[in-house]
């Protein structure tokens, strides 16, 4: 992880490069960001250069022992905190620490560093379950951070996703916080900052990174894909700035047409308020993955958006591809002023309970009864 592989955060990365010349390292940062700006990427980037021992003007030398460690993520100093599922070691019967996924999170890291929370459930094969930073992570990192560096001059903890942090742990994070070992430098990577305890919150250096700009964006996609710029553009506009987004738009488009196909069916049997093949189209959502029937629910909200957006007429800031908007002239006039904002608040509900593990045939089948008030009540 270098800052050159980093999509766009010029202003940020030059921050980080300077702090490190200037010999300013805060213990207790907070790198805040939307899913896929690069945040993680980021503070790797910024401990691989304030540990290698041959730095560049703008990067890390790559090829001192350092470096050479953090090709693979096994440098002695550097520290990992991350959401993990509970359970049980098979030798000791313990339960599992984050020490234990190291060699799935390294590979999952080096892969794919853009990459979302439900991105790794799926990789560790658990995306049904809910992640969490248990409070004997706090026990263990203590025990780590007891003993002086091995080779840099610092160590280094990041925590992804603290917001993923059981109270009992975030209570021992603090105490940490307030007395911290001495040149340990903790990095909190958030995508949720405001799930965090204020107290934690309140001891940390705050950066923000930004959207990735269009521009940055656009060069990097059209580098990787060998497709229309049309095409590349569609996916920017509609990624908001991520590059992750960006990515698994352009990587798939057949997964969108399968949602195209089923919110349609939905709108048409909500409209008919055909109650039989809305129990047809529950069983297909409930055979879904809990990550499919989330994408499917946040491409929903998206299609209304779109909808309405096509309604009002503001066809620069509607960003569908042919087949959705061939739906969309004949859908736009059922989204209007009265139930724009509904729509949004229903759909966004159902992701919300779907992530809380309710039941998911319970979760659409009410959607569904929802949608039809919505439509005939237009």
């Amino acid at each position: 992880m270098f800052f050159r592989n980093i999509v766009g955060q010029t202003i940020i990365k030059q921050r980080l490069i300077q702090s490190v010349k200037d010999g300013f390292i805060p213990h207790a940062q907070l790198i805040t960001g939307n899913q896929g700006t690069g945040t993680l990427i980021l503070a790797l980037a910024y401990i691989r250069y304030l540990y290698c021992t041959n730095r560049q003007e703008k990067d890390a030398c790559g090829t001192c022992p350092s470096c050479q460690k953090f090709d693979k993520l096994v440098h002695p100093d550097l520290h990992f905190i991350f959401p993990i599922i509970n359970k049980k070691r098979r030798e000791d019967k313990k339960e599992a620490l984050c020490h234990d996924f190291l060699p799935e999170w390294r590979n999952f890291v080096l892969t794919t560093p853009y990459a979302d929370f439900t991105s790794w459930l799926i990789n560790i094969g658990e995306e049904n379950a809910q992640g969490l930073i248990y409070a004997r992570e706090s026990d263990d990192i203590m025990r780590k951070l007891r003993f002086k560096a091995y080779e840099a001059d610092y160590k280094s903890v990041i925590i992804w996703l603290p917001e993923k942090m059981h109270e009992t742990a975030a209570s021992r994070l603090l105490k940490l916080l307030e007395e911290p070992p001495e040149k340990t430098v903790f990095l909190l990577v958030s995508e949720e900052p405001d799930k965090i305890i204020a107290t934690i919150c309140s001891r940390m250096q705050v950066m923000a990174v930004p959207p990735i700009a269009d521009q940055d964006l656009f060069q990097t996609l059209q580098e990787k894909y060998d497709i229309p710029d049309q095409d590349i553009w569609h996916a920017i506009r509609l990624a908001e700035g991520s590059y992750e987004k960006a990515t698994k738009i352009l990587s798939s488009v057949e997964d969108n047409e399968s949602y195209l196909n089923l919110f349609t069916t939905i709108m048409r049997n909500s409209w008919q308020k055909n109650i039989l093949s809305i129990k047809v189209e529950t069983d297909k959502f409930t055979s879904m993955s809990r990550a499919q029937q989330k994408k499917f629910l946040m491409y929903a909200q998206q299609m209304i958006r779109e909808n309405f957006l096509y309604r009002l007429n503001e066809l620069k800031i509607n960003f569908m591809n042919h087949k959705e908007n061939e739906f969309a002239i004949k859908f736009h006039p059922y989204v209007n002023e009265t139930n724009v904002i509904k729509f949004m608040e229903e759909f966004s509900l159902a992701e919300q309970h779907i992530e809380s593990n309710i039941n998911p045939r319970m979760v659409f089948f009410d959607l569904s009864m929802k949608i039809i008030a919505l439509l005939n009540n237009n």
